[in-house]
């Protein structure tokens, strides 16, 4: 069955020309005649049966179903447009879409990922931000990193690393002191993790203590907006050392209590069953579990 599509022609023009709220420029851009856009425009409005501009002596301007029509139809050309680019450059190219969590990628993949390309230079890898699992059959995505239990249907796990977050705040909050008691700790303001709603309660249940504020004070979505929190004298985080090794070494944050969380959930590379057998996913695995093993025994 045909599809109940306009002509793309006639959907650029009316996007140019809405966007303008003017014939003319949209054509001076579509390096057109104004006649033609308005045959464009004309042409789209009776498919649609609807009215998109009001015409007048002193120009166009959009009805309230153009303008709703406009928003629309801009974001689907700008995902069009954007994966027109992505195929052409992918052509005799070997691609990895990683869907992976923010601040791992950042802070602790991202500046290993120059000995991949390296050792493959042949293959590219595309990083984009995901947070929660997702399916796979709906995406381009061809695997991911995410934390978790590794409980993700229809797809192999391969674990990396634990998170084993620790106390960490500014040295201002520690002062003159080398780290604070867990009892000094639980007077801070406490800075929560979204993800990890019971992470403090965790760690106090671990040192012993009942601290009927631990799941109180301000929280972030990621482990990067915690850190930037924390050097801010905002409170004390618990925050994975491996995602803040530059702020440890440039004592910008400090460890405040030596005592980890340990977790029984960790990062996992996650590779959808129908791609297993992909050469250059294969390696890019195994490449990953030798530098998190590598990371591990430092």
């Amino acid at each position: 069955m045909r599809r109940k599509i306009p002509s793309t022609t006639a959907l650029i023009s009316f996007e140019a020309a809405a966007r303008h709220e003017s014939f003319t420029k949209a054509a001076q851009e579509l390096s057109l005649t104004q006649g033609a856009i308005c045959r464009q425009i004309a042409s789209l409005e009776a498919f649609l049966s609807v009215e998109l501009f009001r015409r007048s002596k002193r120009g166009v301007k959009l009805t309230e179903a153009g303008l709703s029509y406009s928003r629309r139809i801009a974001t689907q050309l700008d995902a069009v447009e954007r994966d027109t680019l992505s195929i052409m450059g992918q052509q005799g190219a070997n691609v990895i879409e990683l869907a992976v969590v923010p601040t791992f990628g950042t802070q602790w993949l991202l500046p290993r990922l120059k000995d991949f390309q390296q050792q493959h230079p042949d293959v590219t890898v595309n990083l984009t931000n995901r947070t929660r699992p997702f399916l796979f059959a709906d995406t381009d995505f061809d695997a991911a990193i995410y934390f978790g239990d590794a409980d993700w249907s229809g797809t192999t796990s391969y674990r990396l690393m634990g998170e084993n977050p620790v106390p960490v705040c500014s040295p201002t909050l520690i002062n003159t002191h080398k780290t604070l008691s867990a009892s000094a700790l639980a007077e801070l303001p406490l800075l929560q993790q979204t993800t990890r709603p019971y992470a403090w309660r965790q760690w106090f249940n671990a040192q012993e203590m009942s601290v009927p504020r631990d799941m109180t004070g301000p929280r972030y979505e990621l482990f990067s907006m915690l850190a930037q929190a924390a050097m801010h004298d905002m409170g004390v985080a618990l925050i994975p050392p491996f995602l803040i090794q530059r702020e440890l070494t440039e004592q910008r944050l400090v460890i405040a209590h030596p005592a980890t969380l340990p977790s029984t959930k960790a990062y996992h590379l996650m590779i959808p069953e129908r791609k297993i057998e992909s050469a250059s996913l294969q390696a890019f695995r195994d490449w990953l579990i030798q530098q998190a093993r590598r990371y591990s025994l430092l």
